[in-house]
């Protein structure tokens, strides 16, 4: 077996798009030489990485395990080139990071973790903030930098800014919800039945960047900026219920479980809209 980079990267770009036309413009190649590379990657593995349907692609269970291992290899790869082989010594100092809570919570521990051990003498102070407060701090110089969801980002031409990852949205859903056999749902599908809407970051403006062009509204039935709160209610699901309480665009995508005592975890999984929505 011969797995290149190459071909796992192009693995986990297809995956993060969930199209292979989106993941050629995104890494700046052809549709046919994606195809291709993730067609030898399974016949290399011998399992079918992704489910082909009319809109795109969704991951196997198959391709789901390997994610996850391909996003490691490619980790450790950055790692080793990045990490300086001859640390120097002398770099030592204080930055002034400004983090959202959103990123501090689910983007921001292994890579401080990783710096840390990188350059031991340098300090990060990380100061969680709102995005109206750490774009203030960025402008009057009391930041020096700061890691962030830049979806409504306001001070576009003052600040420069970098998109470090795409996290693209999904439906939360129980784990027995009808929605789970269709193989597309629409924003319709959504506004007809009952929603959670989550407003940590801003999350539910950035929601109404998509509903409100789609001339729908969700069935809000409780609004909260608990990440927890929104899984609590998503989860436990049954499947008589005829319109279970689910939850759309998580800020962060995350595979989630559901547990009780004296229940094993049942998958909690985020499936994907057939509607035009755009990535935080």
């Amino acid at each position: 077996m011969t797995l290149s980079l190459k071909k796992i990267h192009y693995f986990i770009a297809t995956a993060d798009a969930g199209q292979v036309s989106h993941a050629g413009i995104q890494l700046g190649v052809s549709q046919s030489a994606i195809t291709a590379a993730v067609q030898q990657l399974e016949e290399e593995l011998g399992v079918a990485l992704f489910s082909r349907h009319p809109h795109g692609v969704s991951l196997t269970t198959e391709g789901a395990r390997f994610l996850q291992l391909a996003r490691n290899i490619m980790a450790a790869v950055n790692e080793a080139v990045r990490t300086p082989l001859a640390e120097d010594m002398k770099q030592s100092g204080k930055v002034r990071v400004g983090v959202t809570y959103t990123v501090a919570g689910y983007f921001l521990p292994p890579h401080h973790a990783r710096f840390a051990r990188t350059y031991p003498r340098i300090v990060l102070e990380l100061i969680e903030l709102s995005r109206a407060a750490i774009e203030k701090g960025l402008v009057d110089g009391s930041l020096d930098i700061a890691v962030m969801l830049v979806s409504n980002l306001r001070n576009k031409r003052t600040l420069a800014h970098d998109t470090l990852i795409r996290s693209h949205r999904r439906l939360w859903l129980p784990v027995e919800h009808p929605f789970l056999k269709l193989e597309t749902i629409t924003l319709a599908d959504i506004a007809r039945e009952p929603y959670v809407m989550l407003t940590v970051d801003e999350a539910d403006k950035t929601a109404g960047h998509y509903w409100r062009p789609s001339g729908l509204r969700p069935k809000t039935i409780f609004t909260t900026s608990s990440v927890e709160a929104v899984r609590s209610m998503a989860g436990p699901g049954r499947s008589k219920d005829k319109g279970s309480t689910r939850a759309a665009s998580p800020p962060i995508s995350r595979r989630w479980t559901w547990a009780s005592p004296g229940r094993p975890a049942d998958r909690f999984p985020p499936q994907p809209s057939s509607s035009a929505i755009s990535s935080t």
